[in-house]
C-alpha cells in the first residue's frame, strides 16, 4: 500500500509564497504563460518536492507496544510531547501523526524513540477540532514494513493546571542524600526547584500545601537543625513553630483553607517500623494524633474537644471547597505495635470562618466494620465528589499494595471505585482547579518507585485511563532513582524564592495557643 500526502492544501499556500514573486522577478515565465499554466507547474513542484511515501507495507491485527503506554488515552490541549520507545524489535520505526483537520508529520527513528518536535506537536493539538489525534507506527524488518493497529487518542477541551509540584526523594524515605521540592512546567520539560535542601543542611523538607491551586500562596515543614513551617502568603516569607505547649507535636499533615487564612493541620506522634512480612517493608503509622487549625491572621492555634479525643487517632484533614467543612480520618486507638488493627473511618466538621468555630463531627464513611482503612479525603472544586485511599489497615497508604483510589458521590452517598487502579499502590491524589483532572502517586510500573499519573474526570462522572508524567526522554523512568512525592496541581509558578529562603534566618516565630 502506498500514501500520499494531499497536495490540494499546499496550491493556495504556494500560490501566495515567495516562489510566484521569484519566478516573476527573474522572468522565468512569461505572464501570459504563468496565466494558463500555472497550475499544472505547481503541481510538479508539488509533486516532486513535497510528496512523502509510506513504503509498501503488510498490516497486523497487534498493536505496538509502546513505553510509556500512550495509547487510548484522554490528553489536555496544553500538555507537553508524550515521548515514547517502541517496544516492538525492527530496524527502523515510522510514528505518523495526524488528525481530522489535515495536521500531519512523521517521526522517524532507528532505535524505536519517538521524539516528538514541540511546534509540531502544539499544531496537532490545536488544530484538533475533531477532539482526537491518530498514530500510525511502522515497524521494517528484513526490509518489510509491518503497520501495527491505529493508535487514536482524545483532547480535552478542558486544559491541566501548568504546573506540578511534588517532592524528589529515594524510594525507602527512611534515608536520603539530596532531597528537593521541585515545580514542572507541564506544557514542556522544564523542571525547577522550589527549594533544595542542599541550601539547608541537608535536612528534610515535605509536606507542601497550597491554596486554591495557587503558586502564590505555598507551606511546607523544614525538619533538622533548620526545623519550622515555611509559609510564603501574598510574596511574604514566614517562618513559624506550630508545636504548642497544648499540642503532640509541630504541624504535620497539612491543608490550606479556600480563604487563604487558615491551615489545618494534624499533630501526631509517629512511628516508624520495619516488620518481616511479605510485601511490608515499612510500617509508619500513629500511637498519638489530634487535628488543630492555625488562624495565620491571629498566630493562633486552635481546635475542638471534638478534634483531640484521647482515645481516638484524627488526621489528613482537607478543608471541602467552600471552607466550612473541613474533613478528617478518625480511627480508634491501639496499644503499641497493634498498627495492623488502625482502621479510619471519614469523617466531616462543621467550621464557622468567621469566629473560627468548628461544629459537631459527623461520620461520612465508615469502613472500620469492615476491616477497611481510610486515608487522604480530596473534595472536588465543585463539592460533588470525594476521593480518598482504601487499605486493609493503617494510614500511611504508600507501602500498602492493595491501596486503591475510591470516589464518592456527596449527593448520592454512593461509593465507586474508578478504572485507574492496578495491582499496585495507588496513593496520594489531588484536583485541578477545574475539577477536570486527577493527579495520582502509582507504583504501579516496578511496585518500588512512585511515579505521578494523570486522568481525565470528564462531566458524567468518569476517570479516563491514566498516562504517566511525560518527559523529554522516553527512557527517563527506566534509569531516574528518585520517586515523585506528594504531587500537586497548580495554575501559577512558584514565586517562593529558594536563595532568598536560605537568608530568611534560622528564628522561628512563636505561635500563640488558642486551646
Amino acid at each position: 500500500m502506498n500514501w500520499e500526502r494531499n497536495s490540494g492544501i499546499l496550491i493556495g499556500t504556494i500560490f501566495n509564497s515567495r516562489i510566484y514573486n521569484l519566478m516573476i522577478k527573474k522572468k522565468k515565465i512569461l505572464h501570459s504563460q504563468f496565466k494558463f499554466n500555472l497550475i499544472p507547474f505547481l503541481f510538479f513542484v508539488i509533486l516532486v518536492g513535497c510528496n512523502r511515501k509510506i513504503p509498501e507495507y503488510t498490516e497486523t491485527d497487534s498493536q505496538a507496544i509502546l513505553n510509556p503506554d500512550y495509547s487510548s488515552i484522554t490528553i489536555p490541549p496544553n500538555i507537553a510531547p508524550l515521548n515514547f520507545r517502541i517496544m516492538d524489535k525492527a530496524d527502523l520505526y515510522l510514528a505518523r501523526f495526524y488528525n481530522n483537520e489535515g495536521t500531519e508529520f512523521m517521526v522517524r527513528s532507528k532505535n524505536g524513540e519517538i521524539k516528538i518536535p514541540d511546534k509540531k506537536w502544539k499544531e496537532l493539538l490545536k488544530i484538533s477540532g475533531s477532539g482526537e489525534y491518530s498514530i500510525d507506527i511502522f515497524a521494517r524488518n528484513s526490509g518489510e514494513f509491518t503497520k501495527y493497529q491505529t493508535i487514536t487518542n482524545k483532547i480535552s477541551q478542558e486544559p491541566i493546571d501548568k504546573y506540578l509540584v511534588y517532592r524528589l526523594i529515594e524510594p525507602g524515605f527512611e534515608t536520603w542524600n539530596k532531597m528537593g521540592i521541585y515545580q514542572r512546567n507541564l506544557e514542556n520539560f522544564r523542571q525547577t526547584p522550589v527549594m533544595l535542601n542542599s541550601l539547608s543542611g541537608g535536612n528534610c523538607m515535605n509536606c507542601h500545601t497550597f491554596a486554591r491551586n495557587s503558586g502564590k500562596d505555598i507551606m511546607f515543614h523544614m525538619r533538622g537543625e533548620n526545623a519550622g513551617t515555611i509559609i510564603f502568603k501574598d510574596g511574604v516569607y514566614s517562618k513559624v513553630n506550630t508545636k504548642t505547649d497544648s499540642t503532640i507535636s509541630a504541624g504535620v499533615y497539612s491543608s490550606w483553607h479556600p480563604s487563604g487564612d487558615f491551615i489545618a493541620y494534624s499533630v501526631n506522634n509517629i512511628v516508624q517500623s520495619f516488620p518481616a512480612m511479605p510485601g511490608r517493608k515499612i510500617e509508619v503509622y500513629d500511637t498519638l494524633s489530634d487535628v488543630v487549625v492555625y488562624d495565620i491572621r491571629k498566630n493562633l492555634i486552635v481546635t475542638t474537644d471534638q478534634l483531640s479525643r484521647p482515645d481516638i487517632l484524627e488526621t489528613f484533614p482537607s478543608w471541602g471547597p467552600d471552607g466550612h467543612s473541613l474533613y478528617y480520618c478518625s480511627a480508634v486507638k491501639q496499644s503499641m505495635g497493634n498498627y495492623d488493627k488502625i482502621r479510619y473511618d471519614l469523617m466531616r466538621i462543621p467550621f464557622d470562618p468567621d469566629n473560627c468555630s468548628f461544629g459537631q463531627p459527623e461520620s461520612i464513611i465508615k469502613v472500620s466494620d469492615k476491616g477497611k482503612s481510610i486515608s487522604f479525603p480530596r473534595v472536588s472544586p465543585d463539592n460533588k465528589y470525594l476521593l480518598f485511599c482504601l487499605a486493609d489497615y493503617g494510614n500511611f497508604t504508600l507501602w500498602h499494595p492493595e491501596s486503591d483510589i475510591y470516589m464518592l458521590d456527596l449527593s448520592t452517598g454512593e461509593e465507586i471505585k474508578p478504572e485507574i487502579n492496578s495491582n499496585r499502590t495507588e496513593s496520594f491524589h489531588e484536583w485541578s482547579s477545574n475539577g477536570r483532572w486527577v493527579v495520582f502517586s502509582s507504583r504501579r510500573d516496578d511496585g518500588l518507585y512512585t511515579r505521578p499519573y494523570f486522568t481525565y474526570f470528564d462531566t458524567a462522572g468518569k476517570m479516563h485511563k491514566p498516562f504517566i508524567l511525560p518527559q523529554k526522554d522516553p527512557e527517563f523512568y527506566v534509569d531516574f532513582m528518585k520517586s515523585f512525592n506528594v504531587p500537586e496541581l497548580i495554575t501559577s509558578q512558584v514565586g517562593l524564592n529558594p536563595r532568598k529562603l536560605e537568608k530568611f534566618g534560622k528564628k522561628n516565630q512563636t505561635i500563640k495557643a488558642g486551646l
